[in-house]
């Protein structure tokens, strides 16, 4: 029997779904439906409407289903528009907590966006004398009362003693609200942040919970009895009871779908991920086979939550022009859709003669210059989608090609109506949206100091083509579509990890607080399905912020791979010559294990005019099937066995430990075993490193592969 993921991505427009079936990646069924954002039940009338279609097409049996993953844009809308809850802040303290506690927890209403405030009401309860359950409802009714619907209790060190942030919010529930306690979403120091994140999950959790369960209902009465997950904002998914708990890690997990499957389908290690959609782009950075993650904002507010870095431009593949004077003033960033005007592309009619061209307002507010084609059968405008057909920089059609006469017939009417070639109406549109592209792309070059000459744009989306191919030749860099661009998303969700962070504040760390936090984020994935052997958890010291971060992925499946299908040696070179840039015949084999390679070449570098020489060994961690774990620009390494690990990391700490302005640099140190990369590069001592790795390997045959890896500070 097959084993097969459903993931399906609710975008602004359509809402696509997809069954990978794990045994290959392989896609074996597509459906798209437009996105429910005005039906009673919301996206989830899409998601599973997107999901029905699906099986009954692909002719997926219920019980080949082992997952469903779904990103959603409705954290993220509900800020955006205001639909969210007035929250009740209970702050709790004595003495000089119980001040701090009044005075940085009593928040104004959140600013969400521009016209959008969250409104927000306060009480304080000292707890010098014991709590009590009536001395909290008698709180909750004060702020009921003044109209707060959810609420947060937050205590000034809730990250070292819970219990009466839990305690509230048991009150809470018992009287029939929602709440939230603010050490669920952060273990950190600093009440202002943690608190400001508690309001805004609880302010979303009625809207999310009702959509949650209406997903869920509708799926189990579908048949399927899998696991029912949701994209985060960092890239991993989580089951949809802890959505209930934190909806706010959803935030941005639409962006983050697509870069999950940049990462795990498209096998990007370097480059910078372009998910056009109709409306708008997101752009990311993937670097060493790893997204690049932030903290997240609510306009400038800071909050206790990471998300992938994705920077969104108001221009994409259905963007309408605004023209003034025979001229293209600018694309976007309103869309055909949203304005109501059809793609020309995309129409059964091919005569575009008789037309009249005018400005048109889509929006209140909007300006009053965006091109309308006036045509008998209906209002029409040409997008980039329409110029890049156009100049023949489409190749990969997605949910299918354009109408080629009608493209024609379109644009070189609109174009003798401006009076001027056609070739000019269509580059100004393509140039004016590539200069928006490049000027993400070059700041994005900036702050993670890629090379613009290796760094290739990756396009996914249902646009991708329409704005990336002109992108990469106005920026002189290479690009490539990405296969099935059109439901990237949706395979970046069934694809996903399920993944959790813990992140605690700690002065001077033990090896014990360090096992703790690491045992802490390995057991939330667990208990949300990820099976334990397939869990790896990478833990970081941060000395300079007092605190230590646990990252914890791991999958629900087993690998059910079948291993004849894995790549040849040839092949899975010829991938780690391509993200090495090396030369053909260059990369060798450093190392491997029972699923995972370690690949690379050495070189010389010269360095004070070609005085001094060092030779370095640019390696790649690649899986049989290609997909690229992590990427080194320099790694030393030993072959091993699991029982001569530990003795290999001092040996290699040893070797590659540096001394810099702030005391000793440890070196990245890693290792590699069956199919699992140890990581441990954010520790800071070699005790600790130590501790962990054992850990790790206590459980696996001593004589087993490995290799250890080691990655110089410089």
């Amino acid at each position: 029997m097959r084993k097969i993921k459903i993931g399906i991505d609710v975008g602004g427009t359509f809402t696509h779904a997809v069954a990978v079936d794990v045994e290959d990646f392989s896609i074996i069924g597509k459906a798209c439906v437009p996105t429910t954002h005005n039906s009673k039940q919301g996206v989830a009338e899409g998601v599973v409407s997107s999901m029905l279609d699906l099986i009954k097409e692909a002719g997926v049996q219920a019980e080949e289903v082992i997952l469903i993953a779904h990103s959603t844009t409705q954290a993220t809308n509900a800020l955006l528009e205001g639909d969210v809850e007035p929250v009740g802040i209970i702050a709790l303290g004595k003495g000089l907590e119980g001040r701090l506690a009044r005075g940085q927890a009593f928040l104004d209403d959140i600013l969400l966006a521009p016209g959008k405030l969250l409104p927000v009401h306060f009480k304080y309860i000292n707890t010098s004398e014991e709590v009590t359950k009536d001395q909290i409802r008698d709180v909750v009714n004060e702020l009921h009362k003044q109209g707060a619907a959810v609420f947060v209790a937050t205590e000034t060190f809730g990250p070292d003693d819970n219990k009466h942030e839990k305690m509230v919010v048991e009150v809470v529930e018992e009287m029939g609200f929602m709440g939230t306690a603010a050490c669920d979403l952060s273990q950190l120091y600093g009440i202002r942040v943690r608190t400001r994140t508690a309001i805004v999950n609880a302010s979303m959790m009625p809207k999310m919970i009702e959509t949650a369960n209406l997903t869920e209902k509708a799926v189990r009465e579908s048949g399927i009895n899998a696991p029912l997950m949701v994209m985060r904002s960092d890239g991993g998914i989580m089951d949809i009871t802890e959505m209930r708990k934190r909806p706010i890690l959803t935030m941005l997990s639409g962006p983050a779908a697509g870069v999950a499957a940049g990462l795990m389908y498209a096998r990007i290690s370097d480059g910078i991920f372009v998910e056009v959609g109709g409306t708008s782009t997101d752009i990311s950075v993937i670097k060493n086979g790893m997204p690049q993650v932030k903290t997240a904002q609510i306009g400038n507010n800071r909050l206790s939550v990471k998300t992938i870095d994705v920077r969104t431009i108001g221009v994409a593949g259905g963007s309408v022009p605004r023209i003034d004077k025979n001229k293209v003033v600018d694309v976007g960033p309103r869309s055909a859709h949203i304005a109501n005007l059809l793609y020309a592309a995309y129409t059964e009619h091919t005569d575009f003669s008789s037309i009249e061209i005018q400005q048109m307002q889509p929006k209140q507010g909007d300006p009053a210059d965006y091109l309308r084609v006036r045509k008998a059968e209906g209002d029409f405008t040409i997008t980039p989608t329409e110029a890049s057909y156009y100049l023949g920089l489409v190749k990969e059609t997605g949910h299918g090609a354009a109408n080629m006469d009608a493209v024609k017939s379109a644009v070189e009417a609109v174009a003798a109506k401006m009076q001027m070639p056609p070739e000019n109406l269509v580059e100004e549109i393509l140039t004016n949206t590539s200069q928006k592209v490049d000027a993400i792309i070059r700041s994005l070059i900036r702050e993670y100091k890629l090379d613009k000459d290796f760094a290739i744009l990756y396009g996914g989306g249902g646009g991708a083509s329409s704005l990336v191919p002109h992108a990469a030749g106005y920026m002189k860099m290479k690009h490539k579509i990405a296969k099935d661009a059109e439901v990237i998303s949706a395979i970046g969700a069934a694809m996903g990890m399920i993944r959790d962070t813990v992140e605690k504040s700690i002065i001077n760390p033990s090896e014990n607080d360090i096992i703790r936090i690491r045992q802490q984020a390995s057991e939330s994935v667990i208990s949300m399905g990820a099976r334990p052997e397939t869990v790896e958890v990478q833990v970081e010291v941060d000395n300079a912020n007092k605190k230590v971060i646990a990252i914890a992925m791991g999958s629900s499946d087993l690998q059910t791979r079948d291993h004849t299908k894995d790549l040849s040696d040839v092949d899975l070179r010829s991938i780690a010559s391509e993200a090495l840039k090396a030369k053909n015949g260059q990369i060798e084999e450093f190392g491997k294990t029972k699923l995972l390679s370690l690949l690379g070449y050495r070189k010389t570098v010269k360095h004070f005019f070609g005085l001094m020489k060092e030779t370095r060994q640019p390696a790649v961690i690649i899986n049989r099937d290609g997909t690229i774990k992590r990427k080194f620009d320099d790694v030393t390494f030993e072959v091993s066995t699991v029982s001569r690990a530990k003795t290999n990391i001092s040996t290699l700490v040893e070797e590659l430990r540096s001394y810099g302005d702030g005391g000793e640099l440890m070196p990245d140190v890693f290792v590699m075993v069956s199919g699992k990369i140890i990581d441990m590069s954010g520790l800071i001592e070699l005790s600790q490193i130590l501790s962990l790795v054992e850990l790790d390997l206590k459980d696996i045959d001593p004589e087993e592969p490995a290799v250890v890896m080691a990655v110089k500070k410089r």
